[in-house]
């Protein structure tokens, strides 16, 4: 057994944002991250567009950000947490800036401030299309100076630790001790004892299959609460980045940035019509919902796989200075961006529901906190702001540390039994987990996608009832693996989706469902 007086269970923006403030705070005081691969693994990696910050207070405003988030999420952000967000941008990302994360300057030395769909100015500050990876970059080099933070790569959470799990415990509130953990090198399973635990693990991309997250998005963080019993909400609202460079065997989709149908790309169909001005008035720049659910109509009337973002007719030489990552890996897909157009599909991309959350980032449950993309706050309502998902982590990892700041917490003094695994085998039977996984990443896209109904939703159900069953089955048979341990994770979450989907009565945001129409 481990003990420490904080655990993080993730290593992107959220985790290492915190763990950065609390251990320079208190350097008496040790953290232990846990992370489930190589430590710079996380979506935080992979977000490419920026942070959404107000710089310029001439041209832009903390009014106008509120505005836009607020039209984003559809009536359904909480006004009082958009405030606060919004406000306090500006001085968590020169936090940021200290530690060591670079971002683009103009010729005149000033940030180079980016637009996405929904924004009314220019008020992204990115580094060039890997705005997050040079994040990552920063918060790891800091936190490595940091002789009481230790990351554990390759550590899998299982289960959070409560009272249901501490003999003779008959207190009515519930109480995070810490999490059961499995090395995934040695296949040991130990537990790790805190003062207060924090979730910071992340989305849940790969419950769909085509997504832009990495495979490591699995919902693990939520998926724990929710066998812990903390309440979650807003799960119905998932958010489809409408252009994933299209791959025919589907997986992890690399992300063609919003920001290239900011610099002015076109969206079109096979036949080269450019559809986008028949749906919006923004067209390309409209939401990101609205132009998912317009390529998801788009494929149906047409039957076909994807459709093109054009590219062809923008300067190449501000393109290629601009997103040279994405003007290299489409070369590497032999597709030349100056006389080809790239073919794209919408993906899963962002969750804006997760672990229930106040304004300091605690749960419904005692001791444990959440933050970043597996937390719902209320900033994002039924439909995330470009860019504001960066700006989110940083303010509410803030928050979460001036709480431990302010309050003190008594060490956890309760006898947490070993994890038991008597009575298991190792499993010969990683064909059953691909097979599963296969089945309800497919259940998923075409039941539980852009455009839902009730019947499928409830054929969904059906259908995750039986995988459900036979995961189960395998986890108590079987001894722990990380892919049995991710699927049963995604099942939990996909039943989450689908149960929240068929609550929602009306159309909002990100969430679209053809029996809530009105005539």
């Amino acid at each position: 057994m481990i003990e420490t007086h904080y655990l993080v269970i993730g290593s992107g923006i959220a985790g290492l944002t915190f763990s950065v403030k609390i251990a320079e705070k208190f350097p008496n005081r040790n953290v232990v991250i846990v992370t489930k691969a190589n430590e710079d693994e996380s979506n935080t990696k992979y977000a490419q567009g920026g942070v959404a910050v107000v710089l310029d207070t001439e041209k832009d405003s903390f009014n106008k950000h509120i505005e836009d988030t607020l039209i984003a999420g559809d009536g359904l952000c909480d006004a009082e947490v958009v405030k606060m967000v919004i406000e306090e941008g500006p001085k968590r990302l020169e936090e940021l800036m200290l530690w060591g994360a670079n971002f683009d300057l103009n010729a005149s030395g000033e940030f180079n401030l980016g637009k996405e769909g929904g924004h009314s100015e220019y008020r992204v500050v990115h580094h060039k299309d890997i705005t997050g990876y040079e994040i990552e970059r920063a918060l790891l080099k800091r936190a490595h100076q940091l002789p009481n933070i230790s990351i554990l790569p390759h550590h899998f959470a299982i289960d959070l630790v409560t009272n249901h799990h501490i003999i003779n415990d008959t207190s009515e509130q519930l109480y995070c001790y810490g999490a059961y953990v499995f090395d995934q090198k040695t296949d040991k399973i130990f537990t790790i004892k805190a003062n207060s635990t924090l979730l910071a693990s992340g989305g849940i991309g790969c419950v769909y299959g085509h997504t832009t997250n990495p495979i490591i998005a699995t919902g693990d963080g939520i998926a724990m609460a929710y066998r812990a019993k903390v309440e979650i909400k807003d799960m119905e609202f998932v958010q489809f980045h409408p252009t994933a460079l299209y791959e025919a065997k589907g997986e992890s989709s690399f992300l063609i940035s919003e920001a290239v149908r900011g610099f002015g790309a076109y969206l079109r169909n096979k036949s080269g019509h450019r559809f986008m001005l028949d749906y919006d008035e923004r067209a390309e720049l409209a939401s990101r919902d609205i132009v998912s659910q317009s390529i998801d109509s788009e494929l149906k009337k047409s039957g076909e796989s994807h459709v093109y973002l054009d590219c062809t007719h923008l300067d190449m030489d501000a393109f290629k200075k601009h997103f040279p990552n994405i003007y290299n890996i489409c070369l590497q897909h032999h597709i030349k961006i100056d006389t080809d157009w790239i073919p794209v599909v919408p993906a899963s991309h962002y969750l804006c529901g997760g672990i229930d959350v106040d304004k300091k980032g605690k749960t419904s449950i005692d001791n444990l906190f959440a933050c970043g993309e597996c937390s719902r706050t209320g900033l994002h309502g039924a439909n995330r702001l470009a860019s504001n998902s960066l700006l989110e982590a940083l303010v509410y990892a803030h928050n979460i540390f001036k709480y431990h700041s302010e309050n003190d917490y008594k060490p956890v003094v309760v006898n947490i039994p070993d994890w038991n695994d008597e009575g298991t085998t190792i499993p010969k039977e990683h064909i059953l987990i691909q097979h599963n996984l296969k089945q309800m990443q497919a259940l998923m896209r075409d039941y539980v996608g852009i455009v839902r109904s009730n019947k499928r939703l409830k054929r969904a159900i059906k259908h995750l009832d039986l995988i459900h069953n036979e995961v189960e089955e395998l986890y108590k048979e079987s001894k722990i693996s990380t892919s049995l341990c991710e699927l049963r994770n995604m099942v939990n979450v996909s039943h989450l989706i689908v149960e929240q989907s068929l609550k929602r009565k009306e159309n909002k945001g990100g969430y679209y469902n053809i029996d809530n129409v009105k005539d």
